[in-house]
């Protein structure tokens, strides 16, 4: 039972409609657990397109997760970053479940049954909020592992929200001769340096497309290796533009349904350059031989730790720390480009 406050969860219900919406207190059927959430992590990019209705509504969430099968039409309870205490145990569960502090990619709600085998133990010495980075994590190891950096490769990463940001300081401790972060925010740019990026451009500095370019091959001489993270369709063309002769761009943005004009001219066919989309959900063909999902998890959290530890990415990170009860006002804010959030939290009301 709960102390008293009503269970939540936070529904899309529309364009630019957020509602949080009453609950039933869930019960564990015998191979599952009941989890009381005490923080999650919004995704700025992927939450945002079902925010303000850019997702198609046909489309499957995630075939890979049980919380996530269905598809992307209003009402919509989205979202993939909870971490929570185990509080009940249904009787054909191992009742040393019970008090685990765990992961789930499971939407924004108060509480909810799920079976263990669909939640990630939280490691120890890792706090709750910075578990919740866990999925920005995996992404960013996905993104390393599908770039292939080699030793002395120059790589620029367009974008640097928290995934962005993240893949900033991953590919910078890779091998990498010099990494180049392009982003329009101030306070992002001056983490992408705190992460370890060796130089950051500013893309509304130059006169259109061209001028970025130009700044980007004044830094590295072009890039072996381009990273297009920024979530806007029109960076992929100055991304590929960027890239040396037999280039690679590497696209980790999902963009919905959000369409640019993309001229791949000249640069792109006599440069022979390779675009690639990358996405958290599979695992790589080539590296299927020996990358399972245990292992990336394993490693995500591995990486996650050596990062928190250096750099405290919690603290640099989270910027918003929003009682879930106002999801309306916080998705406002988080919409708000001229705004600083950066990574948002819904927090939970304690429960037993």
């Amino acid at each position: 039972m709960s102390d008293g406050a009503a269970h939540r969860a936070v529904e899309f219900t529309g364009p630019e409609r957020v509602e949080v919406v009453p609950v039933d207190d869930p019960a564990p059927a015998p191979d599952e657990v009941v989890v009381s959430a005490s923080v999650s992590a919004v995704s700025a990019g992927s939450e945002l397109l079902a925010y303000r209705g850019e997702l198609d509504p046909e489309t499957v969430a995630d075939e890979e997760l049980s919380s996530l099968d269905g598809d992307l039409s209003y009402p919509l309870r989205y979202g993939y970053a909870v971490v929570g205490r185990v509080t009940a145990v249904g009787e054909a569960v191992d009742p040393s479940w019970r008090d685990r502090t765990v992961f789930a990619f499971n939407p924004h709600e108060s509480r909810f049954a799920v079976s263990p085998d669909a939640l990630i133990p939280v490691p120890d010495g890792i706090d709750p909020e910075t578990a919740t980075l866990f999925a920005n994590a995996e992404t960013a190891v996905t993104l390393t592992l599908d770039a292939a950096p080699r030793l002395g490769e120059r790589v620029a990463v367009f974008g640097q929200g928290v995934v962005g940001l993240l893949t900033t300081a991953l590919l910078a401790r890779s091998g990498a001769e010099t990494v180049v972060a392009v982003e329009p925010r101030d306070r992002r740019r001056e983490l992408a340096a705190e992460f370890g990026a060796d130089a950051v451009v500013d893309p509304t500095r130059y006169d259109g497309r061209a001028g970025v370019v130009d700044a980007v091959r004044d830094r590295t001489g072009g890039v072996d290796l381009a990273v297009e993270v920024s979530g806007r369709p029109e960076t992929l063309e100055t991304a590929v533009e960027t890239t040396r002769f037999d280039g690679r761009v590497l696209v980790g943005s999902w963009y919905g349904t959000k369409r640019a004009d993309l001229g791949f001219g000249d640069h792109f066919h006599r440069g022979r350059v390779t675009v690639r989309s990358s996405q958290v959900t599979t695992i790589a063909p080539e590296l299927r031989g020996r990358w399972d999902r245990e292992r990336r998890r394993e490693t995500a959290w591995r990486q996650l730790r050596r990062l928190h530890g250096e750099l405290d990415v919690t603290e640099r990170l989270v910027t918003d720390r929003v009682p879930v009860d106002r999801a309306p006002s916080a998705y406002r804010r988080l919409a708000d480009e001229g705004e600083p959030t950066l990574q948002l939290l819904f927090t939970y009301p304690c429960t037993n």
